[in-house]
């Protein structure tokens, strides 16, 4: 074989960092997307999203020459190791669909062959691992499996893959072996369970977060209520006593992986995680509170009401799943007038932040940039900050 790994899906978020630091380690590492202009771009030495010291370790390894890239399936059958960046997500009733992942193997079947590993790397339902193994063997295939699950902070993989434990798992000792080979190149250490252990492992530490997110944002919304500034209370809270610190802010808990994983344990609990569908209607519902409040002091007939900031969280450009358009629907079908901004989202009907707070009567921080951190808040502006990120926070 003329490649030690194959990264499928490996132009996003979660393969394109994991094939740039398997490249780095002078492994022959192929991207295979049917994202042609992702692909491209990467080729170019560019990241199509935000990833701190991607585009540095990116450049080495086109230099290199130990990154390539594909197009076409047949190319994973010159790869040892075949990494595939494509998870369960759920479906409109927030069971776990299996659809994208078996049809990614269906399309790989012609070019497996026994004697290569496929290494499973989003989040799957509890099960998965083993239901894609029998999958696998009634299709004739003999591959070998394991799950060795991401657990980085979106956009910060490429410093994260090299410095965090590596959770390892596989359906056979020979598919373990080969992963713990492979991620003992970039991890320092590899930490050895079963699938469905790694499986549970990384939805409960998504879920766990959840639902720390629900119990402070549950809080803010009752103080707030009560007429009381919920960071000012939390900082007086905090203040010389260890034991709040651990207290998160509020604000909107969103992106592609929080709501989902903790839904996937929802199904698998036959719906009776009762906690994560607590977490889900507090953290979801948030964008209404903010609103509903906002209504008890104003009139959005006519007003324009700005949002500072859209995508799921600071300092990033990804948009997947931003509780921000929500409240943006929200505010639009209340009747107000909505100007959004962003400093990493390129959308041709944002407009700056400058003429965001010159126009807009109610400000909104949907996301804490740093670059808010700065902004001269006019003094006739109502805020709303969740964040407690501008210079001025009131709510």
């Amino acid at each position: 074989m003329k490649k030690d790994v194959c990264v499928v899906g490996g132009a996003g978020h979660v393969g394109a960092p994991l094939a740039i630091v398997l490249a780095s380690k002078g492994l022959e590492t192929i991207i295979y997307d049917i994202n042609a202009n992702a692909t491209k771009v990467l080729a170019s030495g560019k990241l199509p999203f935000l990833e701190e010291g991607g585009e540095v370790l990116l450049g080495e390894v086109l230099k290199k020459g130990t990154l390539h890239f594909s197009s076409d399936p047949a190319s994973v059958q010159d790869a040892k190791v075949i990494i595939l960046t494509i998870g369960t997500p759920i479906d409109e009733f927030h069971n776990p669909s299996f659809s994208l992942l078996t049809g990614c193997i269906d399309q790989l079947l012609p070019y497996l062959s026994d004697d290569q590993t496929i290494v499973l790397r989003s989040t799957v339902a509890p099960g998965v691992t083993t239901f894609l193994d029998g999958y696998l063997k009634e299709k004739g295939k003999k591959t070998g499996l394991a799950f060795c699950p991401e657990r980085v902070v979106q956009g910060k993989a490429i410093e994260e893959i090299q410095t965090l434990p590596q959770l390892v798992s596989g359906t056979s000792r020979e598919a373990v072996k080969v992963a713990t080979d492979l991620f003992g190149r970039i991890a320092p250490e590899v930490v050895e369970m079963t699938t469905h252990e790694a499986e549970f492992a990384k939805l409960i530490c998504n879920a766990f977060r959840y639902i720390q997110f629900a119990a402070t944002n549950q809080l803010y919304m009752m103080v707030e209520s009560a007429g009381i500034n919920y960071s000012g209370l939390l900082a007086k809270m905090k203040k010389g006593y260890p034991r709040m610190g651990g207290i998160p802010g509020p604000g909107f808990a969103a992106g592609p992986c929080l709501m989902k994983d903790t839904m996937q344990l929802f199904a698998f609990e036959k719906h009776n995680f009762v906690l994560g569908q607590i977490a889900m209607m507090i953290n979801e519902g948030l964008p209404n509170f903010i609103v509903e409040n906002l209504a008890k002091s104003m009139n959005f007939r006519g007003a324009t009401v700005g949002i500072l900031g859209m995508a799921f969280k600071g300092d990033s450009d990804d948009i997947r799943d931003a509780l921000s358009y929500k409240l943006l629907k929200i505010l639009r079908f209340s009747g107000a007038k909505v100007l959004c901004s962003d400093e990493f989202v390129k959308d041709e009907s944002f407009v700056s932040k400058e003429r965001l707070l010159a126009e807009s009567e109610v400000v909104v921080v949907g996301v804490p940039h740093t670059a808010y951190k700065t902004l001269a808040i006019p003094q006739n502006k109502k805020v709303v900050d969740m964040w407690n990120i501008l210079p001025r926070a009131e709510s």
